[in-house]
Order: structure tokens, then C-alpha cells, then sequence
């Protein structure tokens, strides 16, 4: 067990208290068999030896001492005794913190245990010379307790990311009588990398994570977010630069008019069990998900450019007439018109290639996946840890990465990050000051940027009230931006005056959004059809969570609300695993929380996704023809220029009508340990484990 180091003292009294009961009435020691003399720092390997997997640490002992188990509630690893039981020895592991060295850690320790303790006298502060090169301090001292007299020793030695502190302590005759074996105890401890699940945590990259109960989370073509990029792979991606390249394609040629693709797969693509990658496999996956009892609510978004896939989708197709495979290793692909952004959506998951007998394995095909990607899925305790393995035989060369092991729901990140059982991790807003602090031990790991991510609410425009443009204004400008970042998100965040994140190609410092005015929101609200809080219907505010208790950022909206516009909000909450599964089925009051992270650096994945009348993501049904004709021409326009221009002009329209509140860009946070090497904190999700590598 490991154990942090602010529990030590405590720890350390209590032990200290014990012995001087136990030395009551011990008056000079009886060894059962005399010490082993061991004067050299090299120690010899005895034929006892305590073992500990998971600590990564061998102890050889002395003969005739003995193990001894902690009590409940000691939260030491291991203990050791002398043949008499007159001396004791307890071990303690826990992580290393940055700046940490064996001298200061002794010294810490020394100054907190000791306390309570009188006549103290330190007769030796030195650095160990230990025969494997581990850096370690041992601390010896003399003291009082309880009027016994003690001598006590301190030691550290720092292994990897882990600390390990060995107190030894008994009477000063004792002690004395057993010096050697003292010696030999303290630098018999051999350190190697630990043990965790049965994986050797130096060839490990350890992060913690969770779990859902619906299948939908974990199929390429129906899950939401940005897919397990461990395990799957499709015919492009991004690198840590946001560039677009190859990956189960080699290469590929666009036709002179934009609207046919040839993509070259590689010949040796294949798939986890070894099986070739072949042009058939694309076209399984794709209709597949274009069919309609798979309900994917991406492969329009993503796809649906290909002709044929909308006929498909909406069942009257049984192909998608747009896909062709030249021959085994060569798919030709026609799009609907030339668009710019069309590779982009092929990095999503809905497009990742899939193994058909796998997936017609049974139900719980999802858990034993035979994808392409640079990891393979090899273990999978539910509730506790999910386990993948290198692919050797990936197609751009095996990651260098042996394993990842992500522990599954296992505790707070930070704590987590901080005890040094996980590597990486995602910082809290509640956290964010701290590690921002240059004098917080974590400061030196953080990695910080803008994501391309904009939380908003969504107004149902097909539900009263939100039906009228003016409600929708009066809601938004009776929104205070900055107070709910300050209050509810521990003042991290940017206010989103509209749409587009900061780092989008095409935002606009001069967007002219729906500023923070409760009066001009009174006037508008009694401007509309409803003419003023008292004509409204009840209204229902949907959001993630359980019960009907309104989660902080949902309360911190309707009591913005109630006092400037007198309006009361119902809240109701939707399964988590589900909610987006439900949200996208039409199961929402008239408002919801919502957002959205940019899948590839294009307005157009903002702008046309979110708010073109009849996209598959709009979800609050918006419908705006004079919109519509901007995002139409902007989809084709090849000039940059004024591609850009046509969607700063879509965004300022999508801001003036309203069917969104607009709340803030999120600004990101990570945690990632010094030993792991070529970490990117990218705005976009991005298979970027392929990228890193651990330094010793």
C-alpha cells in the first residue's frame, strides 16, 4: 500500500509510543542468535528475503529476523524484527515528489516524527554509498519517550518515482548489539520497476479513466466522442501538428474536379489477428454505418458527403453507391461536390475500418476488438482496469510504448497523479490555481493551452418559447458570461461571444455578439410573443446527471434567470452513459447543455455541423435559409480568403438569431510525468499515444 508523506508523522509517533511499551521492563537485549556481521555497504544476499511486486522492491534480511505483518491500520508494507523482537524495523513506499532528494526527505521526516519526543541527539547525518548507485540518507539519533530511551534510525532511498523510507528503532543497547544487521537490513533493499496487474510499470504507460454501461460508447460508428485511437485506425488522421497524413492509406489522387478520390492502402495494413487490410474492408465498415438499424448520429455528419450514403441512411439504398474498390488494396470514393474539408472527416471514428467477422462475433463484440490501430484491447476487467498491448505488426512501425494500462474509476486524478500511480491526467478547474502556483511540487508537469472546444445551451426553436427569436435573445443577454466562469468554473475559461474557439482558423476578435444587459433582456422578453415572463409556458432545462437536482452550472443558469428575467426553470436529468443517445432522439425539455470540440481545424465543422437546417448534430432543429445559402457557398468555396469571410458571416448570423447561448471556450489543463517523452497537448483529439515514448 502506498501511503503519502504527510501521514508519516503521525504514523511514526504512534510506533515510537509502542516500542516504549513493549521496552518496559527490558532492561539489556537477549539475542536468540547472534548478529550477522555485514560491515560493508554491499550487501549480501540472504536466504530471507521479503518480496514485494507491486512496490518494486526485493528486502534480504538478516537470519533470525523475521517478517513482521502490519496491524490493521499501520500503513506500513512490511515489518521486520529482530531475533528477540528488541528492534523494528517498518518500510514505507509512496511517491516521490518533484525536488525531492533522500537528504530531504529524512531531514522532513525527522523534524515531524520527531516531535513529542525529548533529548534528542543526532549522532549521524550521511549520505549511503549503496552498491547499486540508488541515492540514499540515513539519519541516526538518540531520544526519549515515555522514559525509555530509544535510538533511532532514518533512512531513504529514491528509486524511479518512488520513495522508500525505512524506520528502524529500539532500546540503544539493542540497537547497538544489532549494528550489523542493521546495516545489512538497510541496504539489502533491491529496487526494480513494479509490478501492477501483473504489468511491469517501467514498460507501462499508466492513466486512469472510466467505464459505460452502453455499447453505443464503444462502436466506431455510434459512439460521439473521439474514439479509441489505440485500437482503430481509418485511411487518414492528425499528427501532434494538426496535419493531415496518411495512415491505412499510403497515398491517394483527387480527380481534376475535386469529387473523386483514389486512396492506395497500404500492403501492410492489417488488422490485430493478422488478416490484410483490403478495400472491402473500408466499404463493409462505411455502409455499415450508413445503415439504419446501426442509428450511427455521425455518419452524416462525417460521411455523408459520399454519394449514396444519405440514401442509405435513410434506408432507400442497400449500397452506397459512391464507394467502388478498384481491386484489393485500391477504394475509389465519389463525393457530392469538391469540398476543401473532406479528408478532415475521415479522421473521425464513424470512417475507422472495422473486421466484420468481429463484429459479428456477438453482442459483446466491442470488448475483444480486432481493429487496426498501434494498440491492442488485450484484457478488460470491468471496474477495473482495461489493459493494451502493443501492435508489433502495426503498419507505421509498433509504438514504442509496450503497454497502456488504464485503471478504471480508481480515485481523483491529481491524487492519483500526485501518488504516482497514473502518469497523465487531466487537471479540474478546482485545481487549476494550485498547480498553476510555481511553488506547488505538480507546477513543473503542467501543460496548458486553448482547446477547440465552445460549451453552449441549446434552445429547441420548435418548442415554445424558444420558438421566438426574441426569448432566445432575452436569454442569452440575461446570461453574466464572466460571473458563471468566476463562480462556477473557478474563473477558467474564455466567455464565448459566439461560436468559433479562439484557436479556429476563421474567429473573429471583431464579432459583434449579444452582450451581458438584464434591462435590454426585460425589454426583449416583453417585446415577444409572450409578452413578458407571465405568458411563458413551463420550461424544462435537460442535462446529464441523476434525480432531479440541478448540477452547479445548470443552477447558476436558472438563478441568473430568476433574477433578471423572473423566469423558473424546471431541471430534468438524463442517464449519463445515454444522454447524448437520448438527446439526439428528440428526448429534451426546450433547453439543454450541450458542446462542442472541433473534430479538424475548419469553421465549417462549427458552422455547417451545428446549425444547417436539417444537420444530423443540430439538434435544436434551427433553420435559417438565408444561412443556409452562406454555408452552401462557403462548403465549396476553394479560395481561403473567402472561405473564411463566409463563415465569419454564417457565425455572425448563427450569434444574431440566437439558437444557441453561447458560454465559454474551455482552456485545458494536463498533468504528464517527466519520464514520459513527447507529449503534445493538442486541441484536437489525436491517436497520440503512438507518439510517446518513456525515458528511464
Amino acid at each position: 500500500m502506498k501511503i503519502n508523506k504527510k501521514h508519516i508523522s503521525l504514523l511514526v509517533v504512534t510506533a515510537f509510543m509502542l516500542l516504549a511499551c513493549q521496552l518496559t521492563g527490558i532492561a539489556t537485549p537477549t539475542p536468540t542468535s547472534a548478529p550477522v556481521n555485514t560491515a560493508t555497504l554491499t550487501p549480501t544476499v540472504e536466504p530471507l528475503t521479503y518480496v514485494n511486486l507491486e512496490s518494486g522492491v526485493q528486502v534480504h534480511y538478516p537470519a533470525g529476523w523475521t517478517e513482521q505483518t502490519p496491524a490493521q491500520g499501520d500503513q506500513s508494507v512490511m515489518g521486520f524484527a529482530s531475533p528477540d523482537k528488541t528492534v523494528f524495523t517498518s518500510m514505507y513506499v509512496f511517491a516521490a515528489q518533484a525536488g525531492d532528494t533522500p537528504e530531504s526527505t529524512v531531514k522532513s521526516l525527522s523534524s515531524s516524527a520527531l516531535t513529542g519526543l525529548t533529548n534528542v541527539v543526532i549522532v549521524s547525518n550521511a549520505a549511503l554509498t549503496r552498491s547499486d548507485g540508488t541515492p540514499a540518507w540515513s539519519q541516526v539519533v538518540t531520544a526519549t519517550s515515555s522514559n525509555s530511551d530509544l535510538k533511532i534510525n532514518l533512512t531513504t532511498a529514491i528509486y524511479g518515482s518512488r520513495l522508500f523510507f525505512m524506520l528502524t528503532y529500539g532500546s540503544p543497547s539493542a540497537y547497538d548489539f544489532y549494528a550489523n544487521d542493521i546495516t545489512a537490513l538497510l541496504n539489502g533493499m533491491a529496487f526494480e520497476s513494479p509490478v501492477v496487474n501483473g504489468v511491469n510499470r517501467s514498460q507501462a504507460l499508466f492513466l486512469s479513466g472510466g467505464e459505460s454501461t452502453n455499447p453505443r460508447d464503444y462502436d466506431p460508428a455510434t459512439e460521439h466522442d473521439s474514439g479509441d485511437k489505440r485500437v482503430y485506425s481509418g485511411l487518414v488522421s492528425l499528427d501532434t501538428n494538426l496535419n493531415l497524413v496518411p495512415e491505412l492509406a499510403a497515398s491517394w489522387d483527387i480527380s481534376p474536379d475535386g469529387t473523386v478520390y483514389t486512396f492506395h492502402i497500404r500492403t501492410n495494413a492489417k488488422f490485430h489477428d493478422g488478416r490484410a487490410v483490403v478495400a472491402q474492408d473500408v466499404i463493409y465498415s462505411w455502409e455499415r454505418a450508413a445503415k439504419p438499424a446501426t442509428q450511427s448520429d455521425t455518419v452524416l455528419t462525417y460521411l455523408g458527403d459520399i454519394v449514396g450514403v444519405a440514401q442509405m441512411q435513410a434506408g432507400t439504398a442497400d449500397n452506397i453507391s459512391g464507394l467502388k474498390a478498384i481491386d484489393a488494396h485500391t477504394l475509389q470514393v465519389t463525393i457530392d461536390a469538391a469540398k476543401p474539408y473532406f479528408l478532415y472527416k475521415l479522421t473521425m471514428p464513424v470512417a475507422f475500418v472495422l473486421d466484420q467477422k468481429n463484429v459479428e462475433s456477438g453482442a459483446n463484440w466491442y470488448r475483444t476488438p480486432n481493429g487496426t490501430g498501434p494498440y491492442k484491447l488485450t484484457r478488460w476487467d470491468t471496474g477495473q482496469l482495461m489493459v493494451y498491448t502493443a501492435n508489433q505488426d502495426f503498419y507505421l512501425g509498433a509504438p514504442s510504448i509496450p503497454q497502456i494500462v488504464v485503471e478504471l474509476f480508481s480515485g481523483i486524478g491529481i491524487n492519483l497523479f500526485e501518488s504516482g500511480e497514473i502518469d497523465m491526467t487531466g487537471i479540474s478547474t478546482s485545481d487549476v490555481a494550485r498547480v498553476l502556483d510555481p511553488t506547488d511540487p505538480l507546477h513543473p508537469d503542467v501543460y496548458s493551452g486553448v482547446s477547440l472546444c465552445t460549451e453552449y445551451v441549446v434552445f429547441d426553436v420548435t418548442k415554445p418559447p424558444f420558438d421566438d427569436v426574441k426569448v432566445r435573445q432575452a436569454f442569452s443577454m440575461a446570461f453574466d458570461r464572466q460571473k458563471y466562469i468566476d463562480v462556477v468554473n473557478n474563473g477558467v475559461g474564455i466567455p464565448a461571444v459566439g461560436l468559433y474557439p479562439p484557436a479556429l482558423p476563421g474567429y473573429n476578435l471583431n464579432l459583434q455578439g449579444l452582450p451581458y444587459d438584464p434591462a435590454q433582456a426585460r425589454q426583449l422578453l416583453a417585446q415577444s410573443k409572450y409578452g413578458g415572463p407571465q405568458g411563458l409556458p413551463p420550461i424544462t432545462f435537460t442535462d446529464a446527471g441523476f434525480g432531479n437536482s440541478a448540477g452547479p452550472s445548470v443552477a447558476a443558469m436558472a438563478q441568473m434567470w430568476q433574477q433578471n428575467l423572473g423566469v423558473t426553470i424546471t431541471v430534468e436529468n438524463l442517464e449519463p452513459d445515454r444522454y447524448l443517445d437520448l438527446l439526439n432522439s428528440g428526448q429534451h425539455g426546450q433547453l439543454f447543455s450541450s458542446g462542442w470540440c472541433g473534430d479538424y481545424p475548419d469553421p465549417e465543422n462549427f458552422a455547417d455541423v451545428l446549425f444547417h437546417t436539417g444537420a444530423q448534430q443540430n439538434t435544436g432543429k434551427f433553420s435559417d435559409p438565408a444561412l443556409d445559402t452562406v454555408l452552401d457557398q462557403a462548403r465549396g468555396e476553394q479560395d481561403v480568403t473567402k472561405r473564411i469571410q463566409l463563415y465569419q458571416q454564417a457565425e455572425q448570423m448563427i450569434v444574431q438569431d440566437a439558437p444557441a447561448l453561447f458560454i465559454m471556450h474551455d482552456v485545458s489543463y494536463e498533468l504528464v510525468k517527466p519520464n514520459v517523452k513527447g507529449f503534445v497537448l493538442t486541441p484536437i483529439g489525436i491517436p497520440l499515444e503512438r507518439y510517446l515514448f518513456l525515458q528511464p
